[in-house]
């Protein structure tokens, strides 16, 4: 499973990036406002220049139309941009057109394993099934991973899986161990993965190991 960082601040997707481990970005208009000073066309093509993988900017447009023009003008700013298209009616219709043009797209806002399907056949490049945001209304958004990976195993489809809405380490050990591709993480998240007490107590040992010996 590969790490995407969800954000737009660059202070946070440079030190991410500097771990060696951060494969993409998705992002949204929603976040680059957090930005201030940038627009959001010229923060896509920053963070492309910077990761050098998949990067995802989405669309305002609610229509089909709207979302096909939107899409071909993302797509223009740089090769790894990706599409992000909300799981709608007319979002589908824009995921065909799009798909049928040769540009990547991920599907986002996907609550069930139909949607996730249904977004896949419609050329869909990534889904993106929202982990957390489940949890929230007591279902268990793990188990939306492992049914879209079976499904998508048993029928041989290529679209990736992205396990949005992440909360906590939990959520991306259980979207590794039930098959997803890629978890999109927020940075609050990304930095606590390499802490544990253990490591941290054994590092204390072996400095004071180390302060009793290098004297001698």
């Amino acid at each position: 499973m590969r790490y995407f960082i969800d954000t737009a601040n660059m202070d946070e997707i440079t030190e991410i990036n500097e771990w060696g481990v951060l494969a993409g970005v998705t992002t949204n208009p929603s976040l680059v406002a957090k930005e201030k000073g940038i627009s959001f066309h010229d923060r896509l093509v920053e963070i492309c220049e910077l990761v050098g993988g998949p990067v995802s900017g989405e669309v305002i447009a609610l229509d089909a139309e709207g979302m096909i023009s939107e899409g071909r003008e993302l797509a223009k700013l740089h090769e790894h941009i990706i599409v992000k298209i909300p799981m709608t009616e007319e979002g589908m219709k824009a995921v065909k057109v799009l798909a049928s043009e040769g540009i990547k797209t991920n599907v986002t806002l996907v609550f069930n394993t139909v949607q996730a399907l249904t977004a896949a056949r419609a050329g869909a490049t990534y889904v993106s099934p929202f982990i957390g945001r489940l949890d929230d209304i007591g279902l268990e958004g793990l188990d939306l991973i492992e049914d879209i990976n079976y499904i998508f195993t048993v029928h041989e489809i290529d679209t990736e899986i992205i396990a949005a809405s992440i909360r906590n380490e939990g959520h991306i050990h259980g979207a590794a161990l039930r098959g997803a591709d890629i978890a999109t993480i927020p940075y609050k998240v990304l930095k606590k993965l390499t802490q544990h007490p253990l490591t941290d107590k054994g590092i204390d040992q072996f400095l004071n190991d180390w302060n009793s010996i290098k004297d001698q």
